[in-house]
């Protein structure tokens, strides 16, 4: 009998053909392709479960870099190792590389040209909508999860950062502080006999 499970050299190719469509037709910054990795490697292959997928996402928001590469790189990982890192690096920042490269000849012809402008004046709504997708499809599942201290949490960064416009990195170095905290004395409560 065959084997269903896909060939590592199989795996490392649709990775980084994956990567690679997902960042050429993904306008609007990297909560897009992460909203996009999630329905590709999780709703389509099914290579990785969902509360795996907000786990990483949760790491590569909160890891230094591009939050498009994080997640290629935390994905790729979590499939081939560092193989599947290389692979699925090269196949995200290979569209905006040439992309930008090409623009960066021609830029004072293309941001003058009055069909680009209106061009990207449009494409704000849509990323504007997939944008508010993540947010609500991130918080649902928070909300679903029916743990008060964490929608209570969500909501106080909300705040914290819209109204007060407190600092996004002291903001997740609390809530890692506050996770961290509240696992210890979790893991403390059930070693108690």
């Amino acid at each position: 009998m065959p084997d269903p499970t896909p060939k590592k050299g199989a795996i490392l190719k649709k990775l980084f053909f994956s990567t690679l469509y997902l960042s050429a037709f993904t306008f609007g910054g990297g909560y897009v392709i992460i909203t996009l990795l999630k329905d590709k490697f999780v709703d389509d292959l099914h290579w990785i479960e969902e509360n795996e997928m907000l786990d990483l996402v949760a790491i590569a928001q909160s890891s230094p870099g591009p939050i498009a590469v994080n997640g290629a790189i935390l994905v790729g990982y979590k499939l081939c190792g560092v193989p599947g890192v290389l692979v699925s690096v090269l196949g995200a920042i290979l569209p905006p590389l040439l992309l930008l490269s090409v623009i960066s000849l021609g830029y004072q012809a293309f941001c003058s040209n009055p069909y680009v402008a209106a061009l990207l004046r449009g494409m704000r709504a849509g990323v504007g909508a997939v944008i508010a997708s993540v947010v609500v499809d991130m918080g649902g599942k928070i909300v679903k999860g029916r743990d008060l201290l964490s929608i209570l949490l969500m909501i106080a960064c909300f705040v914290l950062n819209y109204f007060f416009h407190i600092n996004v990195v002291l903001l997740i170095l609390g809530t890692a502080a506050f996770g961290l905290v509240r696992t210890w004395y979790h893991m403390r409560k059930e070693a108690k006999p």
